[in-house]
Parts: C-alpha cells; sequence; structure tokens
C-alpha cells in the first residue's frame, strides 16, 4: 500500500513537472518554472560567459595615452559587421544561451511575453553582439526591447545601449539627443546615470564639445562605484583640460587621479603624473619638488613596467633646460627598455633625429629617422612628415662621406713623409688598445660565464656554458686538427692531414692581416700619389662642398652651414665652373645672414672679374632677375620647350648648350640638360638617350630633375632596351611611311596637305597625317590609322588610282610596334632588310 502511495505521488510530480515545461499555458506554475530557470540557469550561465568575454576584450584593448582616451575600452574596426558568428567563445556562449532563452523559455501567448526573464535575454543578447563588433544586429536587439517591451526595468538601461550602440555606427547627434531627453525627463538608477553620462561624455567627446564632455564625465566620476573607472574618467577629464589649455584645471583633474592610488590601475596613476610634469609651469613652478617627483618616479620599483615613458618624460624636461646630453642619455633609455608602444619608441628616435639634425650630425640623424620610420604606420601623416625629412637628408649624407673622406686622403697626402709617419703610428697604437680592451672584455665574458654556469647543488662545471663548450672545440680543432672519437687519438696517423693544414693555413693568413694592420707601410702604400687621382679626388670634393653649400641653403635653410661650405670651397683652388655659382650664393646668404661688409665685397668682385655673365647682369640691374623677364632663365627654357614641341630637336639642343654655359649654378640648369636629353634621343636613338640619363642623374642628383632621371634610367631603360622587331600577323594598328630629305622642307609641306585632302575622301578608314623626324637628315609623312601591312601598301593604290597622286618618295608599311622600336634605335635599314 506503501509502494502504491509513493508511486502516485511520484507520478503526480512527474506530470506536474511534464505540464509546467509548456510555453503555451499561461499558469503561475508554468510562468514560474520557465521564469526561474531562465532566470538562475541560462542567463546566470549566459552573464557569466558574457563577463568573461568582456574582460577578454577590454584586456586586449591597448590605450593610446597620446591621444584622448576612450571613455570605454573596446577595439573596434572600420567595417560594419552583420554575422551570426561572434569572434570570442566566450562571447559566442553568451549569445548562443541568450538565443536559448528565448526560444526554450519564451511564453508568448495572445501576443503578450509572460516570462519576465526574456527581456534580460535580449539585453544579454544585444550586449554580446556589442561586445563583438556587431552593432547592427545588437541595435536591433535593444530596439527589440523598445518596442516589445515598454515597460520593462530594463527599458532605460536599453536605450542607453542603443545609443552607445549608435555612437559606434557614427550616429552620434542621434546618441546626443536620446541620452539627454533620458537624463532629462526619466528618474534614472545611479547605475543608469553612471552609464548615460559616460556615454554621453564619449559623444561630446567625439562631436569635439569637450566643455560638455568635462561636465558628464564629472557626474559620472561622482557616482559611479567603480575605482577603475572613476580613475579612468578623472583621466581622461585632465586631458580634456590639457586639450583646452586649461593647465590648473587639468592638474587638479590629474590630482584626483593620483590620490585614488592603489585603488585604481597604476597606469593611470603614472600618466596622471607624467601629464601634471608636461603642464609645468618652469617660471612658477616648484622645481625642486618637480626634482624629487621624477626621481621618486625613477626609482619606484612598483613603475618599472612604466619606465619607458617615465624615461620618456624625464628627457623632455631635461630637454626643456637646455640640458641636452642628459636628455639624451634619458630617451636612449627609455629606448632600452624595449617598449611596446609602437609610437613612444618612433618619438624617441624622432627626437634623437632632430637632435643631430641640429647638430648637423646628418648620417646620424638619417640613421635615427629610419628607425622611427619602422616604428611608424606606413603612409600615416607622421610617416609622410619623417619620410620626406629623411629623402632631404639623403643627399646630404652622400656629398658629406665624400667631402670627408676626400678631405681626410688629401690632408694625409698634403703632410711630409715624418708626419705621415707620425700619424699612421699613432692610428696603430689607437688600434693596438682597442685590440687589448677587445681581447680584455672577451677573457672577463668567458670567466663571467664559466663562474655562472653551476651546478643545482652550485658547483662549477664546464661543459654546462655553451660559450665555454664552443670555444674549446674551436681551440681543439685548431691544435689538434678534425680526428675521430677512438683510441690513441693522439698519435699523429689519426688526425686528417688536410684539415689540420687547412687550419693551420687560415691561422697563419689571419694572423698576417693582423699584422699588417699594425704596420706604416702598410697604409703609406695605399695613399694614392699620380697627379691625375689626385686631380680627380680634389674636383669630387669640390663638387660635394659646392652642392651641400646648396643644399643647406634651399633645403633646410642652414645659412650660416651653407656659408662655410660655399667658403672652404672657393679656398680649395676650385674648377671654373663653381667659382661664379659659388660666389654668387655666397652673395645671397650673405644678405641672409646680414653680412652687409662681405655681401658688398663679393658682389664688386663678380661684377668686376666676371663683367659678362649673367649673375653680373643681375647684379648691375635687379629687375632682369624677374621671373617674366623675356631674358629669364624661365623664359629662356620655356622657349626652348616650344621649339621641341614644333619638333625642332636641333635648334633646340643647340639652344640648350649655350644656356647651360650662360646658366652655368642656377637651379634651372637640370631641366635644360633634361630637355637637351630627351632632343637628342629624338635624332640619335636609344643609346644616346641613356647615356644622357645617366649624366643627368650623375651630376645634378639633389635636383628634381637628376632624380628623375635617375628613377627612367632604372626603370624605362631596360623596357626600352630590346631592338626586336614583332611579327606583323601579332599586330592591328599599321601605318605607312613615306621618307623625305630634311632639306626639302617645301616639298614635304605640299605632300602633306595633298596627302591629308585626299584621305578625306577615304571613309571605310579614320585615317591621319602626322610630320615626323627620323634623324637629322631625314623627316617622315606618317599616315596613321591602317590595319594591316597590306593595307598600309594597298591604300598608297588607292590614293594613285582614286585621286591620281604622283607618289615619286620611298614608301614602305610598318605596324605601330615596330614603328616605335625604329624611331627608338634608329634602325630604319634593318627593319627595311627584315621586310625585303
Amino acid at each position: 500500500m506503501k509502494n502504491s502511495f509513493s508511486y502516485i505521488v511520484i507520478g503526480v510530480l512527474i506530470l506536474s513537472i511534464v505540464s509546467s515545461c509548456s510555453r503555451k499555458k499561461d499558469r503561475f506554475l508554468n510562468r514560474s518554472w520557465h521564469s526561474v530557470n531562465t532566470k538562475y540557469n541560462v542567463l546566470f550561465n549566459g552573464n557569466v560567459a558574457l563577463e568573461s568575454g568582456k574582460n577578454a576584450v577590454i584586456t586586449a584593448y591597448k590605450d593610446n595615452y597620446w591621444e584622448i582616451l576612450p571613455v570605454e575600452r573596446l577595439q573596434t574596426t572600420d567595417a560594419i559587421v552583420l554575422g551570426n558568428k561572434a569572434k570570442n567563445p566566450s562571447i559566442e556562449l553568451a549569445e548562443v544561451k541568450a538565443v536559448k532563452a528565448i526560444q526554450k523559455h519564451g511564453m508568448n501567448i495572445k501576443g503578450k511575453e509572460k516570462n519576465p526573464q526574456i527581456d534580460e535575454a535580449y539585453m544579454l543578447l544585444g550586449k554580446a553582439r556589442y561586445f563583438d563588433n556587431r552593432f547592427i544586429p545588437a541595435l536591433e536587439a535593444f530596439n527589440y526591447i523598445l518596442f516589445k517591451y515598454p515597460a520593462s526595468s530594463n527599458i532605460n538601461l536599453a536605450k542607453i545601449w542603443r545609443a552607445k550602440t549608435n555612437l559606434r555606427l557614427q550616429n552620434e547627434e542621434g546618441a546626443i539627443q536620446n541620452l539627454k531627453k533620458l537624463i532629462e525627463l526619466e528618474e534614472l538608477s545611479k547605475y543608469d546615470i553612471v552609464e548615460a553620462s559616460s556615454a554621453l561624455a564619449q559623444a561630446y567627446i567625439t562631436t569635439k564639445s569637450l566643455d560638455s564632455a568635462i561636465t558628464q564625465l564629472q557626474v559620472a566620476a561622482q557616482l559611479t562605484k567603480n575605482n577603475e573607472q572613476r580613475g579612468r574618467l578623472h583621466f581622461i577629464e585632465g586631458q580634456l583640460y590639457s586639450t583646452l589649455g586649461k593647465k590648473d584645471s587639468a592638474n587638479l583633474a590629474f590630482d584626483k587621479v593620483i590620490a585614488l592610488n592603489r585603488r585604481s590601475p597604476r597606469i593611470y596613476m603614472i600618466n596622471a603624473h607624467l601629464e601634471k610634469i608636461k603642464n609645468f609651469d618652469p617660471k612658477n613652478g616648484d622645481k625642486i619638488a618637480l626634482q624629487d617627483l621624477l626621481e621618486d618616479l625613477e626609482t619606484n620599483r612598483e613603475n618599472r613596467p612604466f619606465l619607458d615613458r617615465i624615461y620618456h618624460q624625464i628627457a623632455q624636461y631635461k630637454l626643456q633646460n637646455q640640458s641636452d646630453s642628459i636628455a639624451i642619455s634619458y630617451f636612449n633609455k627609455s629606448l632600452r627598455t624595449n617598449s611596446e608602444d609602437d609610437y613612444l619608441t618612433a618619438k624617441n628616435y624622432q627626437i634623437l633625429g632632430d637632435l643631430n639634425f641640429d647638430y648637423s650630425e646628418y648620417s646620424l640623424a638619417g640613421s635615427y629617422y629610419d628607425s622611427t620610420l619602422l616604428k611608424l604606420v606606413e603612409n600615416s601623416k607622421p610617416y609622410r612628415a619623417i619620410k620626406r625629412k629623411r629623402d632631404n637628408l639623403e643627399d646630404v649624407i652622400y656629398y658629406e662621406s665624400i667631402a670627408q673622406e676626400n678631405d681626410s686622403i688629401l690632408s694625409v697626402v698634403a703632410m711630409s713623409d715624418t708626419e705621415k709617419e707620425t700619424y699612421f703610428q699613432s692610428y696603430i697604437e689607437t688600434l693596438k688598445s682597442e685590440a687589448l680592451k677587445k681581447a680584455a672584455q672577451s677573457s672577463e665574458n668567458a670567466f663571467a660565464a664559466s663562474q655562472n654556469s653551476v651546478t643545482k647543488k652550485g658547483k662549477s662545471f664546464y661543459f654546462y656554458n655553451q660559450t665555454t663548450v664552443a670555444f674549446g672545440k674551436n681551440e681543439f680543432i685548431r691544435i689538434w686538427g678534425d680526428r675521430a672519437l677512438e683510441t690513441n687519438w693522439r698519435w699523429s696517423s689519426k688526425s686528417k692531414k688536410s684539415d689540420l693544414k687547412q687550419a693551420e693555413e687560415i691561422a697563419k693568413a689571419a694572423e698576417e692581416e693582423q699584422q699588417k694592420r699594425f704596420s706604416v707601410d702598410y697604409y703609406l702604400a695605399q695613399l694614392p700619389t699620380q697627379e691625375k687621382v689626385l686631380d680627380s679626388i680634389s674636383k669630387e670634393r669640390n663638387f660635394a662642398y659646392y652642392q651641400l653649400g646648396l643644399i643647406y641653403k634651399d633645403k633646410f635653410k642652414e645659412y650660416k652651414l651653407a656659408k662655410d661650405k660655399l667658403e672652404q670651397l672657393l679656398k680649395q683652388n676650385p674648377e671654373e665652373r663653381l667659382v661664379l655659382p659659388a660666389k654668387y650664393n655666397l652673395y645671397k646668404l650673405y644678405a641672409l645672414l646680414d653680412l652687409k661688409r662681405l655681401q658688398a665685397l663679393i658682389k664688386n668682385d663678380i661684377i668686376e672679374n666676371h663683367p659678362d655673365s649673367r649673375y653680373a647682369e643681375i647684379l648691375l640691374n635687379p629687375e632682369s632677375a624677374l621671373s617674366n623677364n623675356e631674358n629669364s632663365p624661365e623664359t629662356r627654357y620655356n622657349n626652348l620647350y616650344a621649339q621641341f614641341e614644333l619638333g625642332e630637336y636641333q635648334q633646340v639642343i643647340e639652344g640648350c648648350d649655350i644656356q647651360i654655359i650662360r646658366l652655368d649654378g642656377d637651379q634651372i640648369v637640370p631641366k635644360l640638360e633634361l630637355l637637351k636629353v630627351t632632343a637628342k634621343a629624338r635624332l640619335f636613338g636609344f643609346e644616346t638617350y641613356k647615356e644622357g640619363l645617366n649624366f643627368v642623374a650623375l651630376n645634378y642628383p639633389s635636383s628634381i630633375e637628376g632624380k628623375k632621371a635617375a628613377h627612367m634610367y632604372e626603370t624605362v631603360i631596360p623596357q626600352l632596351e630590346s631592338a626586336e622587331f614583332v611579327q606583323d600577323s601579332t599586330q592591328t594598328n599599321f601605318k605607312t611611311i613615306f621618307k623625305f630629305e630634311a632639306s626639302e622642307a617645301d616639298e614635304i609641306k605640299e605632300f602633306k596637305e595633298t596627302l591629308s585632302t585626299a584621305i578625306e575622301d577615304v571613309d571605310y578608314f579614320k585615317l591621319s597625317v602626322s610630320k615626323d623626324r627620323y634623324d637629322t637628315n631625314t623627316i617622315f609623312v606618317v599616315v596613321h590609322g591602317l590595319k594591316s601591312v597590306q593595307g598600309a601598301f594597298g591604300f598608297v593604290e588607292i590614293l594613285k588610282d582614286k585621286n591620281d597622286l604622283e607618289i615619286s618618295k620611298p614608301f614602305f608599311g610598318i605596324s605601330s610596334k615596330n614603328y616605335q622600336t625604329v624611331q627608338i634605335h634608329k634602325n630604319l635599314e634593318s627593319y627595311l632588310e627584315t621586310i625585303n
């Protein structure tokens, strides 16, 4: 009987549980079962998973303290993500739980939701999508709550999250409007006010309404119970005040961050200190207190993770106080921390580059700029600015190295025999001293390594140290050769004689080479003695000095440095072509440096010693130098270019030759040289063009035209190298060429006009006529627009038959591709032999 009763009770319970699982019955038991199961099972696990995923997202986000921090830490992308697959497994689990709660426990009966936890499920779903960067699907979830659950306890939170999502979708105006309305009209909890004010602050920051943003940050910071959030909000407040130039208010905000101490992440406190140091007033501030703070930040062991920024800020402060050498040491300390902040590393390298640039150490500055570029985002604005500066240094580094090397050679050559021996002996002593230091350092390192290589019991053991083992192996091979591991290995018969001999020979050669470096005769033998070689070195050095003078003057505005280079050039007996341009540029430099006496002296020098030069003409009549003057370099170039476009290539070449001599030293000369090269190429072909580009590239490397010529030499010339002709069967565009002597100008003109009239009747082709120069003695009249080589010849027969045109000049058909080859390589005879 008892067993029967138990079975009945169990059966009733099972039936009750099964019936309560139904989502279609609006009964207390059903509602309670689904609500409890949703809240304490599905949503609980979903919220735990969301919190885990959210923390992972926040941890992965790296704050950039060089800019105003975002209120919320969330890495976003520019792309709009619409997919359903979450990237983070925890967030994916949270989304799955939210969907399960909606699908398995939703009780939508007669259009009304009877499970009060479903709006929580939609909130979880929206947040999961939000933290996964799927903002449009997240917006749908929050909007669904507002549409279907207007009486939900989560309605205000849904409005806040909808506004945050709109911010991520760059709909700032809509977000600001909705958040302001919510704050003004609704009774919000403290948590909701913190969330709403934080989101509104971010919207104001994005729209550059910084004063309004500060107000909202202060409200949120005052009400939040989360110290991490409070520290972040006060830090951003300080950043905004600094941006507005309100340093005192900014420092008060940063003091609030510092006052939180260990209750907030230490990184906020450290950066708050550093921001206050940036705002320090050197006139009215307490320098002693600041120095104590800097020392404390540097020596506090807890600050080790932040030493990269601390050293950088100390360096900046020292730099402001003209303590350049100390500043440089701290910038280098910051670099040696191997910081993960690429922008900080780039900034350290850039400042060191700028300092060396200011010290005229251009080669070293170039190296620092190279390192800077490696840490910047390619093609970003800072990258382009540094790249431009680095490119400008290229020429300086090149010519400075030539000047220094050749100066060194010429100065040693000019010494007496005794002075040379003394000079090189001193150098050898330095080499020996350095070799001894290296040997001592090597021994110390080996000894230290052997001392550090101990067993767990604390005993030293040779084979625990890889360095000493490797050294021992090399020494064994050097002494004994390569021997097998076997009994009686010491016997000479066991050695591999060839290996031993080779090792001995290598060691002997190395020793001999080392001894050479310690011999004065070794260096004396390398000094050039031939007059021709020395003259070449001198000319190369002088040209480098001239180029440096112009670069420092025109590119870097380093007028004193430019003056020194050009003055030194004139003392070095330069070739004639450099003298006058150097003097004229010195005249302009003296004017810029307000050295009136020197300016008057060199002006008189130019007028008296070079009376027929253009420079004398400019100094006597400055109006003649105006750009619109008919005799100005620009006008002369434009006139020559107009002749070039008319095909008067020989006149252009001759005119360029005259102007290059007349305008020697002027910035227009490289343009004239390149125009001359192009004109010569039209007359004499590929080899002349190749040679000319190389000349311009080598002689004017710092000019735009020189760099253009170098680029064309590397890229265009290889493409034009081939002089091979293509098969006519592979081509679709052809020409008919009529050949004339260049002296037959009137006949060419008459024939071209007649031909132009005749082709108007040939309406089944779109034909045109041109006059092209082939070389100095040959002109082509060309008919364009034919479709085959047979058509090119047949076209002539049509002209003879229909127009009674008498054609006495030789003609031939050619494809457009082969015509290009003929014009480039001037190999007409080869082509005619091919078709014949």
